[in-house]
């Protein structure tokens, strides 16, 4: 508790002790609530500031411009890539895509691909950028030191195994976004959600034994963090979402039932009642955007595609009824294909049995999804290890059990670029993402070999991607 000199003594209008004022308590209880929130808010404000930005010798009114020239090009939306093709990077824009094998501008980098495959670069619509390469344990804590030095290595990782976008689907990432969007750390695009909002014992709910009852006005550790916020009325479902918005979401990540990571929240129960489902999708509307719900069981699902959600994350537990209301209501699904414990981290006891109820329940998801033509999304859900954030290109490969090379690199791009597009005006990106075409952002991979023919290429980024794009910036070249 505060304690004040006699300077101040007035403000405890003649109390003798100046714990007991009422505006000192509450002042007090304020500033403990913000500590840990102004330490991640501070650091990620000190990635941006802290570091000066490189002078240019000499300014120049023309944008850099890169030639790649023979390349065969997968323009994110084709059934098949085409040879002998030159594409022209001007600053961080596709210029144009010409088959005609013009001169090079002159001044121009020009990169001979050899007839390696260009593509756009890939997306991963469903990732948690500061909670993918930190242990649980950190995350749970808060720790804004090790949370943000694990997660500006990983940013860079991500980067580098050819991910110039994600959708971010949980976690105090508004910062760390603008870090990487001033050129201060590198690392993918980010779309952000924000805290995801969550129930009194909802996934998401990591608060310690000593957290328990809620006391409204003092948040949590992960409240503090802006990892998770709890919602137990319609009014504060409606206060939390705006909040994200505020802060600069994309969308808004609502955890629509329990979860694997949380052992005390099992995959079959249902969080958050229909009335407040629409409520958090009218706020969302209100701002020109959607709500993403994480739901497995098939009555959770089935809840908040009617009460107007945009798109579903995970769904393994569902069933063909529910897979019929997606179709017809034009929801979204956006989906993971854990095949194996191999996909997550080590787990035990309740948490263990569940991921083993996904991996049963994903060639249901994905056959379901095929049959009634859902459109699909893919995202990788990597978390709490650096270990399995390298296994993000192994998930994507794991899709050739249900779809095509061609569908699988369509999905990566330009369909998860569709998706992203549902955020409309809060959108933090202008021009088109997961295509190869004039006027889209410059993010571009060059492949050796072809992954149309052999997906198991992109599950090795190290050895097979040659050179890495983002934003017309190179962050690798090995030709």
């Amino acid at each position: 508790m505060l304690r004040l000199g006699e300077k101040y003594r007035h403000l405890v209008h003649g109390v003798g002790c100046a714990c007991q004022s009422l505006e000192v308590q509450q002042a007090s209880l304020r500033l403990e609530r913000l500590t840990r929130r102004a330490l991640l808010a501070g650091a990620g404000a000190a990635l941006i500031v802290g570091v000066p930005k490189p002078v240019l010798a000499q300014a120049s009114d023309k944008p850099p411009q890169t030639l790649f020239r023979q390349a065969r090009l997968f323009d994110g939306t084709s059934a098949g890539s085409e040879a002998g093709v030159q594409v022209l990077v001007e600053g961080n824009r596709i210029a144009a895509v010409d088959r005609s094998n013009n001169p090079p501008p002159a001044g121009a980098t020009v990169i001979d691909c050899g007839d390696r495959f260009l593509m756009p670069g890939m997306i991963d619509a469903h990732w948690h950028t500061l909670f993918a390469a930190v242990p649980v344990g950190v995350a749970t804590t808060g720790d804004p030191g090790l949370i943000y030095t694990a997660s500006t290595a990983e940013a860079e990782r991500t980067l580098l195994r050819g991910f110039t976008t994600v959708r971010d689907l949980g976690g105090p990432v508004f910062t760390f976004k603008q870090a990487i969007d001033t050129g201060t750390i590198p690392g993918p695009r980010i779309y952000p959600s924000g805290a995801f909002i969550t129930t009194s014992g909802g996934h998401g709910d990591l608060r310690m034994p000593t957290e328990i009852p809620r006391d409204p006005a003092r948040l949590s550790i992960m409240e503090q963090v802006g990892g998770a916020m709890l919602a137990d009325s319609l009014g504060e479902v409606q206060m939390r979402v705006r909040e994200q918005l505020l802060q600069g979401a994309s969308q808004i990540k609502v955890m629509g039932g329990g979860g694997v990571s949380s052992p005390r929240s099992p995959l079959d129960m249902t969080t958050f009642s229909e009335e407040d489902l629409r409520a958090a999708v009218a706020v969302a509307r209100d701002w020109n955007t959607y709500v993403a719900v994480h739901a497995y069981a098939p009555q959770t699902v089935q809840r908040a595609v009617n009460a107007g959600a945009a798109c579903i994350e995970h769904a393994h537990l569902m069933d063909e009824a529910t897979a019929a209301l997606m179709a017809e209501k034009g929801a979204w699904l956006s989906t993971q294909p854990f095949l194996s414990t191999e996909d997550a981290v080590p787990l035990t006891g309740p948490s263990a049995e569940r991921l083993n109820q996904v991996i049963a329940g994903t060639p249901v998801v994905y056959e379901l999804a095929r049959k009634h033509g859902l459109k699909v999304a893919w995202g990788s859900d990597m978390l709490f290890s650096p270990t399995i954030t390298m296994r993000q290109n192994t998930m994507l490969t794991h899709l050739s059990k249900w779809y095509s090379g061609a569908e699988i690199l369509k999905m990566v791009t330009s369909t998860n670029a569709e998706l992203l597009g549902l955020s409309g005006p809060r959108n933090p990106y202008p021009a088109k993402l997961g295509v190869v075409e004039p006027g889209a952002f410059a993010d571009l991979l060059l492949v050796d070999g072809n992954p149309l023919e052999d997906i198991a290429l992109l599950g090795d980024p190290q050895k097979n991607l040659a050179v890495i794009m983002k934003d017309g910036r190179i962050h690798k070249n090995t030709l």
